[in-house]
């Protein structure tokens, strides 16, 4: 299997789930999967200001938060649709066009999904396994940047289902597309 990756970058209202989309949901959660190993694979704090931008009273910092997933096939010989998956955060905070500090945390996890059908495997990794990883990064961020002199940052949930299709449901329709055009020209 080859790199799967899915980002977000910025924050957007997500549409109302359909019942169809909550029945995938259920669906995808009671997938049986194995989680061997839960991981910090990279983890930095810059704080290229410090100790200027730890002044009372200055104004707060403007926030960008990316989230980026991606999942690679792990080749074993015991172990049947071995995974890792990492997921990835990056927080810049910056004030005046000066950078206040840049986080980053990538934590990773090795899932087996041997008795999940194929054609789930790409969901479920990109979407339940982010999921389950989320509120240790969340923790982790958090305590990286108090330890770096800042309040901690407490990161918002994220919907994993919303980002997924949104970054694959684009080349579903593109590739839909590119059929369509195929078969007019033929």
């Amino acid at each position: 299997m080859t790199k799967k990756t899915a980002t977000k970058k910025t924050k957007k209202e997500a549409p109302a789930k359909t019942a169809d989309d909550k029945q995938d949901a259920q669906t995808m959660q009671s997938l049986p999967m194995q989680v061997h190993a839960q991981y910090v694979r990279d983890i930095s704090f810059e704080n290229p200001s410090a100790p200027m931008s730890l002044k009372a009273g200055q104004d707060s910092p403007k926030m960008d938060i990316s989230v980026n997933m991606d999942a690679r096939n792990l080749e074993d010989d015991k172990a049947k649709a071995l995974y890792e998956v990492a997921l990835k955060v990056t927080a810049t905070a910056t004030r005046d066009d000066k950078t206040v500090f840049i986080a980053e945390v990538e934590y990773g996890t090795v899932v087996e999904l041997g008795q999940v059908p194929e054609d789930k495997h790409h969901p479920l990794l990109l979407i339940e396994v982010p999921r389950l990883m989320f509120p240790f990064v969340r923790q982790i961020m958090s305590d990286l940047t108090q330890n770096g002199g800042y309040p901690p940052l407490l990161l918002n949930p994220v919907d994993f289902a919303q980002l997924y299709l949104q970054r694959f449901a684009n080349k579903e329709a593109t590739g839909k597309e590119d059929d369509k055009k195929e078969a007019k020209s033929a």
